[in-house]
Parts: C-alpha cells; sequence; structure tokens
C-alpha cells in the first residue's frame, strides 16, 4: 500500500502523476526530452540507460515500463534489454553504449564517481559531449524518478506483460500520453 492516498491505485509513477498534476507536467516534459527529442544517441539508446538506471536502482516499474519501451524501438528484442539488465559489458550493443552505460553506473552510485578515464572511454568510443551530457542527466533524472516511485511506496505489476503495451505507447506515441496509456494498465486488486 502506498505511503499516501492514491486514487484509483495506479501503478508506479501513473499514480502519482494523477495525484499530483501539477508536477506531473514538468516531469513528462522532462522524460519526453531526455529519451525522444533529438539527439544522435537513439531512443532505443537512451532507454536503455534509463533502464539500466532504474534496475540498478530496484525500481521494478520504471525499468519494466522502459525496459518494454526500449525493445519496443530494438524491434521486440527483449533479449538485449536483459543482458543490459544484467550485465551490459557482456550485452549486444556497441562500445559507445557500453562506455555510456558505464557512466550512467557511476552517476547512480554517486556523481563524483564519474572519473576523467571514464569520459575519456566514451570519447574514444565516439561519443560527442552532447551524448555523455545527456546520458548524465538520463541517469541522474531517473534516479529522482525511481525514488519517487518507490519512496511513495507505490505498486508494480508483476507481470513483464502488463508492460508491453505501455512500452510501445511511450516508443511511439511519447512520454506526454503517459496518464492516458499508463492509467489503462491493471489496477491493482484490492
Amino acid at each position: 500500500m502506498a505511503h499516501i492516498d492514491l486514487a484509483d491505485e495506479l501503478p508506479g509513477i501513473v499514480g502519482l502523476m494523477a495525484f499530483s498534476p501539477d508536477s506531473a507536467e514538468p516531469l513528462s516534459e522532462l522524460v519526453e526530452v531526455l529519451l525522444r527529442g533529438p539527439n544522435t544517441l537513439t531512443s532505443g539508446e537512451r532507454e536503455l540507460i534509463a533502464t539500466y538506471v532504474s534496475y540498478e536502482n530496484d525500481c521494478l516499474f520504471c525499468h519494466s515500463s522502459h525496459g518494454a519501451a526500449a525493445a519496443h524501438h530494438l524491434g521486440g528484442n527483449t533479449t538485449v534489454v536483459d543482458a543490459v539488465r544484467r550485465h551490459f559489458e557482456e550485452a549486444d550493443v556497441s562500445g559507445k553504449l557500453k562506455a555510456l552505460l558505464a557512466i550512467a553506473g557511476k552517476v547512480r552510485s554517486g556523481g563524483k564517481e564519474v572519473s576523467a578515464e571514464d569520459i575519456a572511454r566514451a570519447r574514444g568510443e565516439g561519443a560527442t559531449d552532447k551524448e555523455i551530457h545527456d546520458t548524465v542527466l538520463i541517469a541522474a533524472a531517473f534516479c529522482m524518478y525511481n525514488r519517487y516511485v518507490d519512496g511513495l511506496a507505490t505498486w508494480a505489476p508483476d507481470d513483464p506483460q502488463a508492460y508491453v503495451a505501455t512500452g510501445q505507447t511511450l516508443a511511439e506515441e511519447g512520454y506526454r500520453a503517459i496518464n492516458e496509456e499508463l492509467g489503462r494498465m491493471p489496477e491493482r486488486a484490492t
């Protein structure tokens, strides 16, 4: 049970956005820009960064939602998403993305853990300053989102299939549509 009274028992951040529409709008806009805005990193790559950080933060709702969106961007490839969650260095992703995921993991632990060597590795793999910047910002933002979702003890469906349609909608329509689509997720059984 959530720490606050969330109407309709909507899962994860959806219940929180329904509870506080004033904060929902800027939070949705930020994630829209970070994961779907113009960028040299694909939306799939950025979703993988969000998924990895959320998985490492043990935020079931966020890593499941963003993992489903990443899989949709990757043509339904859940194998890559699962590999990034488990051990990204062995995943079938580019060296550049591996270097950026390493940076994201350091940001997740603490921003000051990112070293000059981490940045040099990313640059050596072809990452631009904008890609490094956006990776750090995605990781930092998802630490906030994860702590928002879990800090208020929201619930999340256990069944990975509950996130498939959500992932498709997020990938195709974006985060401005989050309340509408995610509100269609199964309500918590009472």
